[in-house]
């Protein structure tokens, strides 16, 4: 199974749990995130969102990330799965899921993956509001968590 995909269409994310999961009887943690398409953002009702990526860079983005999280904790395995596209609020738009035998380990891998992916992955992304379409600037909280890491060893 590939650890990174990124998808135009909709994703089950138990269905990518149980995949990362398998059947292997080590494994005493799965941690997940799974990050929805909100209604809401700077105070305006969101309708929809439009994610745009570069096939091929995006997923070389993903897994050096993936790859830095392996070398920095003892994980077995790790999934991320991204959505490009349309979405509409409610819509899964990002599962990062790791697997190991502790949690400290697993909760510590999935948590930078999913800080690194907001400011190291090229992906673009356009809200349409009631006042028509605007590009998403990048948050200064996904810079300060990202800086965090960079400064840490573990």
């Amino acid at each position: 199974m590939d650890s990174v995909s990124i998808r135009a269409e909709p994703f089950d994310p138990n269905r990518e749990v149980d995949l990362l999961r398998g059947s292997d009887p080590s494994t005493g943690a799965v941690v997940t995130f799974i990050g929805l398409m909100r209604d809401i953002n700077e105070g305006d009702r969101v309708e929809r969102l439009y994610l745009e990526h570069y096939p091929g860079m995006t997923e070389r983005a993903l897994q050096e990330i993936v790859d830095e999280a392996n070398s920095r904790w003892d994980i077995q395995d790790c999934r991320v799965v991204h959505r490009v596209g349309t979405l509409l609020p409610t819509d899964p738009i990002v599962l990062v899921a790791v697997a190991s035998r502790h949690r400290k380990e697993a909760f510590r891998a999935c948590e930078f993956i999913i800080d690194y992916l907001k400011t190291k992955a090229p992906f673009w992304k356009k809200e349409t509001t009631a006042e028509g379409e605007r590009w998403v600037d990048a948050r200064e909280s996904d810079d300060t968590a990202t800086l965090a890491w960079e400064k840490s060893d573990a």
